[in-house]
């Protein structure tokens, strides 16, 4: 937990590497989330373009789309009293990914989702087993399922990309969304480097597959964990409404004045910090690493336990454990004092590529939603946090939600 050693660990990729149990090897994800090396710099450049900032407008119109349909249910829901949002949450996170990165809807590809909410299920009991020596040999029926659905999954892809390849090539294709630009600059890649190599159908497939499971449970994580913290801080919940009158009045958000959302990004930000993404991470080195004071034996697996690093008193005051986005009204270089504290999407070389797309896609349901609602906790919300791929609701969000003007505006 200490900070100069977490700039070490994170920073000398080479190094600190991610452990890559043989337990693992077909769970989940694959991508520039696995790879080490040279692989991971090329597919780290040929990607990289797809995420640049200027780039996300494409994640606004998907959100405004995928969110009004949401609206629009939460409408005829409100009516019967309160709303479980976390299942259309993760079903808006999913139609966003399928909008902004395949150009499809998520009706055209509804079978990936539950297949790869299947998959998280099954990789957190798998995860309890992982360490056992020999297990990963044994022919089990989750390892067998697994394999089922990463096969399904794959070849859905697959299928995606090849159409869209293509597409490209007849000219009659949009390249503006996340995979087009990934394909264009793979192309790019292979037109210019010396060896005339870029990222293969293979690789493209994994780098989709990582996205679509990562970006969809992250930013629905995100968007329901900030709901829960502003139904029991109406204060912030005001506030955050505010702004955004102030913003965009009644108005739909746009991608240059999101930037503006001063309030709401000091409370997304430490919804991150009170939920992040992932509750911890791993490294692990392949011959003795001096790290600080210590040498580490080859093989020895390190665990960097973000939750407790964002909740540690000593980084963030006495009251680390209570919900106040006022810490980070000057930013997060002043809210940490320069210290690494604060990591909800890595550090350094490796931190998460999709960060800027997820914050814009919460942005821009959270303006939509206080633009449209007032929200309150139900009494039956049970405060249940469960580790899975992130943290989760285990018995799901019920809110009160309060309409607030007119549909005409949606």
């Amino acid at each position: 937990m200490d900070s100069d050693m977490l700039k070490q660990i994170f920073s000398r990729i080479n190094e600190f590497e991610k452990p890559h149990p043989k337990a693992m090897e077909d769970l989940l994800v694959s991508g520039l989330v696995m790879i080490e090396g040279e692989k991971w710099v090329k597919h780290r450049k040929i990607i990289n373009p797809a995420f640049h900032y200027e780039k996300l407008k494409y994640v606004v119109t998907a959100t405004l789309s995928s969110c009004e349909e949401m609206i629009r249910g939460w409408e005829k829901q409100s009516l019967a009293g309160e709303v479980d949002v976390w299942p259309d949450l993760q079903h808006l996170t999913g139609d966003v990914l399928c909008r902004a990165a395949f150009g499809v809807t998520y009706d055209q590809v509804m079978s990936i989702l539950p297949l790869q909410q299947e998959q998280i299920a099954l990789t957190s009991k798998i995860l309890q087993l992982v360490f056992i020596p020999g297990w990963s040999l044994l022919p089990t029926k989750l390892r067998k399922r697994m394999k089922e659905i990463n096969r399904k999954v794959e070849g859905l892809l697959e299928d995606i990309v090849t159409k869209r390849e293509r597409a490209m090539k007849e000219g009659r294709a949009d390249d503006d969304d996340l995979l087009g630009l990934l394909l264009k600059s793979n192309m790019k890649e292979i037109q210019e480097s010396v060896d005339q190599k870029g990222m293969s159908m293979e690789d493209v497939i994994a780098e989709c597959k990582a996205f679509n499971l990562a970006g969809q449970e992250t930013t629905s994580a995100l968007i329901t964990w900030t709901l829960i913290l502003l139904s029991k801080h109406q204060k912030w919940q005001d506030r955050a409404r505010e702004e955004v009158q102030q913003v965009f009045g009644n108005n739909k958000p746009d991608f240059d004045a999101l930037s503006r959302l001063k309030i709401v990004s000091m409370i997304l930000n430490e919804v991150l910090r009170l939920y992040p993404p992932s509750f911890m991470t791993m490294r692990t080195v392949q011959k003795t690493t001096k790290l600080g004071d210590i040498q580490v034996p080859p093989g020895v697996v390190l665990f960097v336990p973000t939750i407790l690093i964002h909740h540690d008193p000593e980084n963030w005051g006495d009251d680390a454990k209570e919900f106040n986005p006022e810490r980070f009204s000057e930013g997060v270089s002043k809210a940490t004092k320069n210290k690494l504290c604060f990591l909800p999407f890595g550090w350094g070389p490796r931190n998460c590529i999709g960060q800027n797309f997820s914050f814009t896609e919460a942005k821009v349901a959270l303006t939509l939603i206080l633009q449209n609602f007032s929200v309150q906790l139900s009494p039956s919300y049970k405060h249940a946090p469960i580790p899975m791929l992130t943290s989760r609701p285990q018995y799901g969000v019920p809110l009160i939600l309060t309409r607030i003007g007119s549909l005409d505006r949606i």
